[in-house]
């Protein structure tokens, strides 16, 4: 089995300046450190070096995404604002997304390496690929950078897929915390990306990530959303894959899974409220490789996008690339025996009526 890999130091090199994990500071606010910072992926990176797997991959060099590949999803004056700003210093995409100097340069350069990661495995170089890429993608949408994200790199990467490489039916898979508003826009009327969102209810963006949010026109029924109530763990979250992924991807018989990978619902992650283990993430992605396998020759990409605790989002990260590879490097989740014994870590039942709420939706999708 073959598991793509891109990384670049330079994802590492974006700036989101000096602010209070989402607020700038000011005279009653004390400066720190932005929460979408380098660190987690730096340790994922770290982590993967340190156990071994990245022997295990295969690495995929990024480019740059041309300006055309981004104007498939965002107007020219969103790729101009993100030029001009980056080019003078830096300053916010619109609301707590603070970039620097470089920004837009590294930005296309995230966009452009979950199009590689793409074309990988859509090439047969690799059967599947994770894009550790920063800064993140799924709350762009086409004319705003938002929630720490400048350009909608998977939405930018299925744009591609379908124009250039003739791909087909493509489903999304969102398993951040935060609700991903950019690529459900991205797609919003079109039958040809189902888009999948679980995420943590109305949490962000505020009055986003709805049941009501099915699609429009021709998209209508296309678009899934899952919102949860906090404090769902390991039982929930294998609960919505049993009963509402899995099954919604079986409708709609992709030729290719495509995953906005959040590690923010992590147990003890500073952004979100869900407690959901390495082991967790683990056995989610052996679900969609198992969907994978048999819909899609195992065409799966992972493109990275939220996770902001730099002591565990790296064991999340290991899990999940272990799954994607085949390989088990005997590195111990130090959080693990932990996480397994907080309480209503198993299904509870308003976390069954959540899911029994987005199940019902499963008609839309032919």
């Amino acid at each position: 089995m073959t598991t793509g890999f891109v990384f670049h130091e330079l994802y590492l090199w974006h700036n989101t300046q000096n602010w209070a994990l989402v607020f700038p500071p000011g005279l009653t606010v004390q400066p720190g450190e932005h929460a979408e910072n380098p660190e987690t992926k730096r340790r994922i990176r770290n982590l993967l070096e340190v156990s071994g797997l990245i022997d295990h991959l295969t690495p995929i060099k990024p480019r740059p995404a041309t300006e055309a590949e981004i104007l498939r999803f965002h107007t020219p004056g969103h790729l101009e604002k993100i030029r001009s700003m980056s080019a003078a210093g830096g300053g916010d995409a619109s609301s707590l997304t603070p970039f620097g100097t470089g920004s837009y340069e590294i930005a296309l350069l995230a966009a452009g390496g979950t199009i590689e990661a793409m074309d990988a495995v859509l090439s047969g170089r690799v059967r599947n690929a994770y894009a550790l890429v920063r800064p993140p993608g799924h709350h762009a949408t086409h004319d705003v950078g938002m929630g720490f994200c400048l350009f909608g790199n998977v939405a930018i990467a299925i744009m591609h897929a379908q124009a250039e490489r003739g791909l087909g039916r493509i489903a999304t898979v969102d398993w951040d915390v935060h609700h991903g508003n950019g690529t459900q826009a991205a797609f919003y009327d079109n039958p040809d990306v189902l888009t999948i969102s679980l995420h943590q209810d109305n949490l962000f963006p505020a009055n986003s990530g709805g049941l009501a949010e099915r699609g429009t026109g021709r998209g209508e029924g296309y678009n899934l959303n899952i919102p949860l109530p906090p404090g769902c763990g390991d039982g929930a979250y294998l609960e919505v894959m049993r009963r509402v992924v899995i099954p919604a991807l079986e409708r709609y018989r992709p030729e290719m899974i495509v995953v906005p990978s959040g590690f923010d619902a992590s147990g003890v992650d500073p952004m979100g409220r869900m407690m959901v283990s390495a082991e967790g993430y683990r056995q989610m992605t052996r679900m969609l490789m198992e969907a994978a396998d048999r819909l899609c020759g195992g065409r799966l990409l992972m493109s990275h996008e939220g996770g902001y605790s730099a002591m565990y989002a790296p064991y999340c990260g290991l899990a999940v690339l272990e799954e994607m590879t085949g390989h088990r490097t005997g590195v111990e989740d130090p959080w693990g025996p932990h996480m397994a014994l907080w309480g209503q870590q198993a299904l509870q039942p308003h976390q069954s009526a959540a899911i029994d709420a987005a199940a019902a939706l499963l008609d839309g999708i032919r």
